[in-house]
């Protein structure tokens, strides 16, 4: 069994580094030197351009996406984005590797993440019937098989393993925190919406090399693949009357928040709002969390970010603020937090 000796997320500019991966990019180029390979590769903790430049390229005929190799070369910058340019390349059979090092995952694991969400909705849940719909969507031995490979999106947020588990998790914490602070929300229906919201995703999305929509996702979408699901196990729970299944309904159907992001509907109450705006801060942030991950410590702004529009910046926190200062330095600070008249 090979071993990575340097994953792409610890990659740093100038840096010679050898590891396994698979491509999830194959494609034949010119340039005016010569014919050359353009490469992505990947592994759990991320993806990286790479080139096989002229004349080595030719020796390599049959690359395709998919394949697993082990690669050398050296981690170059062009234009904001590091870039491998490769030096040594071999393919690797099934056994010299192991998935689970090349597909990127959540941390924790899924099954830790689907642990917690069944223990969130056992601790807050007291309506019989939302504890009876929690348990029996994410006790169903089919859909747990798919909320723990499901990611939360193909390509610009959670688009990883065990991503559309962390994404839930996050938008029921938030929903939950935002109830802490306004107790006229109903709590249990939020945390319900939170939990099922995006469950149409585990049938809109296939998780390999890279996350693919299916035909039913491209036709469908996840809004309505949800409510398919759903609908079966809300007709067999008798304590859940009209009224609440309608609100929940409104939930899933208005989460994306405005038409011209596939909501079908717009939110029209308190919860539906909340539940929309939890969902996207969640989503921005991990957007904002994976452009700034592996950026050289001396240059705190990404790569443009086409989803967002913008650059975004790593800002110095707090506490790294406070380092170098003496204790007393920082005690006078405490003590004196008005500034002095002259």
């Amino acid at each position: 069994m090979t071993n990575k000796t340097c994953p792409i997320r610890e990659f740093r500019t100038g840096q010679e580094v050898e590891g396994v991966f698979v491509l999830v990019q194959a494609r034949q180029a010119a340039s005016r030197n010569g014919p050359y390979w353009d490469l992505r590769l990947q592994d759990a903790t991320g993806q990286i351009e790479a080139k096989i430049w002229s004349p080595l390229s030719s020796e390599y005929t049959d690359l395709k996406a998919e394949q697993v190799v082990r690669a050398k070369g050296q981690v170059r910058t062009f234009r904001e984005q590091q870039q491998l340019v490769l030096s040594e390349l071999t393919h690797l059979q099934e056994g010299d590797f192991d998935w689970s090092d090349l597909l990127p995952s959540s941390d924790p694991p899924p099954q830790e993440l689907l642990q917690e969400l069944q223990g969130l909705c056992r601790r807050e849940l007291a309506h019989p019937g939302w504890k009876k719909l929690c348990r029996d969507v994410l006790g169903d031995k089919h859909t747990r098989e798919r909320l723990l490979a499901a990611p939360a999106a193909k390509a610009i947020h959670h688009a990883y393993r065990g991503g559309l588990l962390e994404h839930t998790l996050n938008v029921a914490r938030t929903c939950l925190a935002l109830c802490d602070q306004r107790p006229d929300l109903d709590r249990e229906i939020l945390l319900v919406g939170a939990v099922v919201h995006d469950l149409g995703k585990a049938w809109e999305l296939h998780y390999g090399v890279a996350p693919e929509y299916t035909d039913s996702g491209r036709l469908l979408g996840h809004i309505f693949l949800g409510l398919q699901v759903l609908e079966p196990i809300m007709s067999r729970i008798q304590e859940l009357d009209s009224e609440l299944l309608l609100h929940l309904r409104h939930l899933i159907l208005s989460h994306h928040g405005e038409f011209e992001y596939g909501s079908p509907k717009r939110p029209k109450t308190k919860e539906a709002f909340v539940l929309h705006f939890a969902d996207n801060l969640d989503a921005k942030l991990n957007t904002v969390d994976a452009a700034l991950e592996g950026r050289e410590e001396d240059d705190p702004w990404s790569a443009y970010q086409r989803s967002l529009e913008r650059k975004v910046y790593r800002a110095s926190s707090t506490g790294d603020s406070d380092k170098g200062r003496d204790s007393s330095s920082k005690s006078a600070s405490k003590r004196c937090l008005l500034p002095l008249k002259e």
